[in-house]
């Protein structure tokens, strides 16, 4: 299994909207690293929800239900999209802030490439994530 880290901005589609939802497709990405990440991910992969812009804090954990495929706002082959469903609210979300105060965090795409919305996260961060948030 891998983790990922999908970043959404509040105001156009929030963790709770996602919930209310019940599934979503991850659409619209075109960075060739956020397409790539994407057509990497596996139907099971465990994907953390960040609230961009707005909140700069991971809020949830959402699941791949759907590998890549052609992405529906686009007739260019070359983007895919990719589904997930919520699985769980964490019980306190993690901050920015707090990611970028611990050292553990100092090589993780969040950090490193802050303008990606699709991007890797390691099995350590992942973990260490969901201990801080209490989950």
């Amino acid at each position: 299994m891998n983790y990922w880290l999908v970043k959404s901005e509040p105001s156009k589609y929030s963790w709770q909207q996602f919930v209310k939802d019940g599934k979503t497709h991850w659409d619209g990405v075109r960075s060739y690293e956020g397409r790539n990440n994407l057509r990497a991910m596996q139907k099971g992969d465990q994907v953390l929800y960040y609230h961009s812009n707005e909140g700069l804090e991971i809020v949830g954990i959402a699941e791949v239900t759907k590998t890549a495929y052609q992405d529906p706002t686009t007739d260019d082959p070359n983007w895919v999209a990719v589904d997930f469903k919520p699985v769980k609210a964490l019980p306190k979300s993690v901050t920015l802030e707090t990611i970028k105060g611990d050292a553990a965090f100092k090589d993780m795409a969040l950090l490193k490439k802050p303008r990606l919305s699709v991007g890797p996260v390691t099995a350590a961060e992942y973990k260490k994530i969901l201990k801080m948030a209490g989950a």
